[in-house]
């Protein structure tokens, strides 16, 4: 009789904590959500970020907060993501840089791009604009290679953090013109963009958002954008190839991940609520005006995307024999 009672109360114990866990998915979210942002305010990151949160609202029904957490080239932000609670509630907007460029270079990471997390949604992509300050003596991107080439190891190039795709983009630019520039990191786009308005730095490739208004303005001047086809937003900014650089393309992609191990039934919740903004002719404009492409990939797609980066970049770092600095 004891043992038949003890029995029955640890099948109801198990039946109520399997509905309890449930209840917890089924009624998700139920709280606001935190979106962290791994660079500084102003960048192309934060500003695809904070529209997605914004339009996520009306579809989740909660607010996601924004929080910047900038830092160690994006590895603050992403090791305070992988060691949250896998409950859907913690997301970071990872840079293909930080997430894949990062793990490359630097042997000693806190995270790891696959094991730590859980892919949801691809949610942009950009090419990147090669710019100078516009009273650089440079006036096309063979000038700038020419003037590189008679003063080496002289001249910088910013990127918004070691491992970047900017940091790896100016390596392969370097290897592929044979100049010598020095590689100076930053914490973001934005505060590397002060620089170079300020005339401290040479050269940033960077995405067009954090650029479209200083060019604008008149006070950075743009060389080259490293896509394949113009942008229809700068349809007067030759591409690499026309600017005499035919095999030197970069496009980034921007993505959420949560932590490792979170529930199917929450991953799939966020990824189809992502992917109506993503997909919406309101977002696409936002983007668009910026300079980047929304890009809607799937929680199985964007897995694939994080293995074949880290294929490829691995192959760049080793031919190149970039370290990090």
């Amino acid at each position: 009789m004891f043992k038949t009672l003890m029995s029955t109360m640890a099948a109801g114990l198990m039946l109520a904590t399997s509905m309890g866990a449930h209840a917890a998915t089924d009624d998700f979210p139920n709280r606001p959500i935190t979106l962290i942002i791994p660079v500084a305010a102003g960048g192309t990151t934060d500003i695809a970020g904070r529209a997605l949160a914004k339009q996520l609202k009306d579809e989740l029904g909660q607010t996601v907060v924004v929080e910047n957490r900038a830092g160690a080239s994006g590895s603050i932000a992403n090791a305070y993501v992988a060691r949250a609670k896998p409950d859907g509630y913690t997301l970071v907007l990872s840079y293909e840089g930080f997430h894949t460029g990062n793990p490359v270079l630097m042997k000693d990471m806190s995270w790891d791009p696959i094991k730590d997390f859980t892919p949801i949604a691809e949610v942009i992509r950009g090419p990147h604009l090669m710019l100078v300050p516009a009273d650089s003596p440079a006036k096309t991107l063979q000038e700038f290679i020419e003037q590189a080439k008679k003063n080496p190891g002289s001249m910088n190039f910013a990127s918004s953090g070691v491992g970047s795709i900017q940091h790896l983009g100016g390596e392969l630019f370097q290897i592929q013109t044979g100049i010598d520039m020095v590689h100076v990191p930053y914490g973001g786009a934005a505060p590397a963009m002060q620089d170079l308005l300020a005339g401290r730095i040479n050269m940033f490739i960077t995405t067009p958002p954090t650029a479209i208004s200083h060019l604008e303005a008149g006070t950075l001047r743009a060389l080259a954008i490293t896509s394949a086809q113009r942008h229809p937003k700068l349809p007067n900014i030759p591409t690499t190839a026309e600017a005499g650089l035919p095999e030197f393309q970069l496009e980034a992609w921007f993505s959420v991940f949560g932590p490792a191990n979170m529930p199917d039934d929450v991953v799939k919740k966020l990824a189809t609520a992502m992917e109506k903004v993503i997909t919406s002719d309101e977002f696409k404009a936002q983007m668009s005006a910026q300079g980047s492409n929304a890009s809607y990939r799937s929680p199985d797609e964007l897995a694939q995307i994080v293995k074949d980066d880290l294929e490829k970049w691995t192959k760049v770092v080793n031919t190149a024999g970039i370290t990090a600095n």
